[in-house]
């Protein structure tokens, strides 16, 4: 092929399509490679997601340069997953907006290395609390050696590219001897390997090189040792086990609203990326205070699309049947003086700890095969103290018992009828503690009446329903219609329910894992939703409940 002078809208599309291409394909290799030992450290997989949004934007934009920049812009802005998901969408609108003002004739050399230094200073500005040796460091010294050769000449646009390919990967080479955690595993950072495979597809669009072929796992590649990953910070002095829940939303807010915004997240979190403009933003932070970093959003503005994932890999196992009322005992927030408190009934410890963190006052130990009593519940709502409560039963075999209560005391009692974990989260979104109960209750019901519920769990017994017979052990994907999956794998009865439940209309997946899950069948989840739902975010939490491994939530 003819070597290219010029980058123009078409050969730009090329480019963003040959570096997803490239991160699916080194996807594993690139996960391989992240030492941080947290559900959103697969950063292969993150990259890749957030680029399959980009190519669905283009794929509906207009092909002009300008309708191309603004589809890059704001399918990577939209779509970034994780910390590197939201760095990576900021190097993209960066590269977008040094393209955009293409006059119809192309970008050449010199508009690329101006590009890829819009675009390193575009993550930088990012981060609140930029850390070396990772993505940033890797497109900061591409975008140096693309500045440099242009300074030495009037260099073509495949010299350009090649300096900064090069420079980066001497900058990724060199990012163990700046993150002593990249060293004990034997590693580079996974992000900056990411990136250069964007160099890579666009030296293949300019010049017909192949895209390099991902490495082969060697024997322990990516290990890391408990003293490493008790020591690692990410950003900032803290260690994960202090910081235990990644938040990400989108945020319309007013720009002059945002410094402020940042500031206040700093007080809460770490691992601070917001990226953005123009109104809408996308936020990330790593945090104890899943409602303060979500409260924070609703002082100057509109978030959506929240997720949060539990940031721990494994968790002290705790059998909820003979602890699971002394779990709870005492477990009433004493917090503010609230018009309203909320008493939540659960079971699972990551379930307990994102009801309070939603600011939930009390909780009451239950679940589908151990239903609290009349006295339990009234038990709890007199712990709030408060003189107006709205009761989450979370169970529809709870909620005849749950609406007894008001009656039973002279606390003004208002249930909400949830019949699962995931309408129960739903509606502490719409909670407000300093609104009666009446309102409250009134908004958390609709809030919980727009999630679609679904679970999985495993026959007992032989069977047969209407997707055909039950063998005792298969796993049952149920939704609030009956049984609507059978499969013998945990994983493809969670898809089959899945797909039955989303459609194109839906926006988020909530998954909640519980006893019985696995990382791999959750992998295998979500990367399912990625391939046949592409327009659908999926949201992660650990549960911890028993007898189903998975709860579902769609909305």
């Amino acid at each position: 092929m003819t070597t290219l002078v010029r980058l123009e809208a078409a050969h730009l599309r090329a480019v963003v399509v040959a570096f997803r291409d490239a991160l699916r394909l080194h996807q594993e290799a690139v996960n391989r490679l992240n030492v941080y030992p947290v559900p959103d450290g697969d950063t292969g997989t993150n990259m890749a997601l957030t680029l399959e949004s980009v190519v669905a934007e283009l794929d509906a934009a207009a092909t002009d340069m300008a309708a191309t920049c603004k589809a890059i812009s704001h399918g990577s802005l939209m779509g970034a997953r994780g910390n590197s998901g939201v760095i990576l969408s900021q190097i993209l609108r960066g590269i977008a907006g040094g393209f955009a003002d293409d006059d119809g004739t192309g970008v050449d050399g010199t508009g690329v290395a101006a590009a890829l230094t819009a675009a390193a200073e575009a993550a930088y500005q990012a981060v609140m609390r930029p850390v070396e040796g990772t993505i940033l460091t890797v497109v900061r010294r591409s975008a140096e050696a693309a500045s440099s050769c242009v300074a030495d000449g009037a260099p073509s646009l495949v010299d350009v590219l090649d300096e900064a390919r090069s420079a980066g990967q001497e900058a990724l080479d060199a990012t163990p001897e700046q993150l002593p955690v990249l060293k004990e595993a034997g590693v580079v950072d996974a992000g900056g390997a990411g990136l250069l495979l964007l160099l890579d597809a666009a030296l293949h669009v300019v010049d017909g090189r192949p895209i390099p072929p991902p490495p082969a796992a060697p024997d322990g590649l990516g290990e890391l040792t408990p003293s490493a990953a008790h020591g690692m910070a990410g950003e900032g002095d803290r260690s994960i086990a202090d910081l235990r829940y990644e938040v990400m939303y989108l945020l319309e807010a007013p720009d002059a609203a945002v410094p402020a915004f940042k500031e206040v997240w700093a007080g809460i979190g770490d691992s601070i990326v917001v990226v953005g403009g123009d109104g809408i933003w996308n936020c990330h932070i790593h945090t104890d205070d899943i409602g303060a970093s979500i409260e924070a959003a609703t002082d100057i503005g509109r978030p959506r699309r929240i997720r949060v994932t539990d940031l721990l890999e494994q968790v002290e196992e705790e059998r909820w049947v003979r602890e699971g009322a002394e779990a709870v005992a005492g477990e009433t927030a004493p917090g503010r003086d609230v018009v309203t408190a909320v008493v939540a009934v659960a079971t699972g410890d990551g379930i307990r700890r994102i009801f309070r963190s939603l600011g939930v006052t009390s909780i009451v130990a239950g679940g589908q095969s151990m239903n609290p009593s009349t006295a339990q519940l009234l038990e709890a709502v007199a712990a709030t103290g408060a003189s107006e409560v709205v009761l989450l039963p979370n169970n529809k075999n709870i909620i005849p018992v749950a609406e007894q209560v008001d009656a039973l005391t002279d606390v003004t009692v208002r249930v909400v009828p949830t019949r699962g974990i995931a309408e129960g989260f739903a509606a502490l979104l719409s909670y407000d503690p300093d609104a009666p109960a009446t309102d409250n209750a009134k908004e958390m019901a609709g809030a919980a009446e727009a999630v679609l519920a679904g679970e999985v769990t495993r026959a007992v017994r032989e069977s047969s329903c209407e997707v055909g017979p039950i063998a005792a052990g298969d796993w049952l994907g149920i939704a609030r219609s009956g049984i609507v999956a059978v499969e013998p794998s945990l994983a493809g009865a969670t898809t089959g329910l899945l797909d039955a439940l989303v459609d194109e209309s839906h926006e988020m997946v909530t998954i909640i894992e519980g006893e019985g899950s696995s990382p791999a069948d959750t992998r295998r989840i979500t990367e399912w939703v990625a391939e046949h739902r592409p327009g659908v975010e999926v949201e992660v939490h650990h549960g911890g409940q028993p007898l189903y491994p998975y709860l579902l939530g769609v909305e």
